[in-house]
């Protein structure tokens, strides 16, 4: 078994390997702070499919829906295997240890690696609710979060991008050197080309959600009842030009959109619901490479401290909406609000001033950078509490239901 000291190594917000030991223990301790439900999951429990598992909001649904829901399934992500060379991904080892979870919970979910895009994955998908599940799904949680999408019609690959949309947008951002120290700098993006639109909706819109919901739908494995919801977010003012006024926020508005048909239709077939999930802030993988998010998280928390809700506890309450301990109470645009607490006005208006007040000089009584900087850490397994860093550890952690 290969095993070694890993330290880590980056390059500004992207890490070049993956702490096995730190992934596991980061799950766990997203597993504990899942908080119990009051009346225990009785029973086999509701087929649900989590697609996007491994990281971020769609790590959180699958264990908020394993602890709240008593889920059993089928979750889907897209993460590459240890080589001699270098770790697996983060996302590899965090589902090793969902998985582990999940056996210890005793329930059945089946982890699929692969592009979920395509319709060898959604075929793959099918025939294992047939086989395994009875037949019938109950839940789809949607949480993509990908560079680029091929069209499984056309063979056309589409690319997605972060730009602002009709002139170039200057905003603050933050950055860490090698040694940690933090520097507050203005960035300046572009803005988007004239197909940048079109390709980003192609990948971050709704058209493979609702793909997924066809298929499913004609291989007859829709339960009656079915709900699914796609995870999304849409964030400050501060960060709205590069975010929800877009290229992304353009796609985010699709993702809405095919929402609103997915519930309409849904609503006739298999008398079910299709909602989009607003979650609020947090730091992930995905998070990180939008300019001025990294700031802007950071002062969120040194705004509001503990009281920012972390992704599991938000997915928590998606969870008790979706299985109908809680009602179902989407907005005007049928978006079930997570992000209320991040968007409040006091809050914003805090986290406001401060932005306007950051500088390289002030950030470190602005932010919580001790905290932001551990999270982007965490993301990969290091600055976890508890964690031997100077030990070796085994890096070729077989894919759950793969022998070692």
């Amino acid at each position: 078994m290969n095993e070694r000291v890993l330290t880590p190594r980056n390059r500004g917000f992207l890490f070049l390997d993956s702490h096995p030991e730190g992934c596991r223990r980061s799950v766990a301790d997203m597993w504990r702070a899942c908080p119990d439900p009051a009346d225990a999951p009785q029973g086999p429990g509701p087929v649900a499919l989590v697609i996007g598992s491994s990281a971020g909001y769609g790590l959180a649904a699958t264990l908020a829906g394993l602890k709240r829901a008593g889920i059993r399934g089928i979750a889907v992500s897209f993460e590459k295997a240890p080589t001699e060379r270098r770790t697996a991904t983060a996302g590899w080892y965090r589902t090793a240890a969902t998985a582990d979870i999940a056996r210890t919970a005793g329930r059945d979910l089946v982890f699929l690696n692969g592009d979920a895009f395509s319709d060898t994955m959604k075929d793959q998908v099918a025939d294992l609710v047939e086989r395994r599940f009875g037949g019938r799904l109950d839940h789809l949680v949607y949480s993509v979060a990908a560079p680029r999408r091929t069209d499984p019609d056309t063979g056309t690959t589409y690319a997605s991008v972060l730009k602002p949309i009709g002139r170039a947008h200057l905003t603050k951002t933050l950055v860490f050197d090698d040694q940690g120290v933090p520097e507050v700098r203005e960035v300046e993006t572009g803005p988007a080309e004239p197909d940048d639109v079109e390709q980003t909706v192609a990948v971050m819109g709704g058209a493979d959600w609702e793909r997924w919901i066809d298929h499913l739908s004609d291989r007859g494995v829709l339960a009656e009842g079915f709900s699914t919801a796609a995870l999304s977010y849409i964030g400050s003012p501060l960060t709205a030009a590069i975010y929800r006024q877009g290229t992304i926020g353009v796609a985010k508005a699709h993702l809405e959109a095919t929402a609103r048909t997915l519930d309409e239709r849904l609503g006739k077939t298999v008398g079910g619901r299709a909602v989009t999930c607003v979650n609020g802030a947090a730091v992930t993988q995905s998070s990180t490479a939008i300019p001025g998010i990294a700031l802007y998280t950071g002062l969120l928390r040194g705004v509001l401290g503990q009281d920012m809700l972390p992704p599991v506890r938000q997915l928590a309450a998606l969870w008790d909406d979706l299985t109908g301990r809680s009602p179902l109470a989407p907005d005007d645009e049928d978006r079930i609000r997570l992000d209320t607490w991040e968007l409040a006005d006091d809050v914003q208006a805090a986290v406001a001033d401060r932005w306007e007040a950051a500088t390289t000089d002030t950030i470190g009584g602005l932010a919580d950078l001790d905290w932001f900087h551990a999270e982007v850490r965490r993301l990969y397994g290091f600055s976890v509490p508890g964690v031997d860093y100077a030990a070796p550890v085994a890096t070729d952690v077989p894919w759950p239901g793969q022998t070692p």
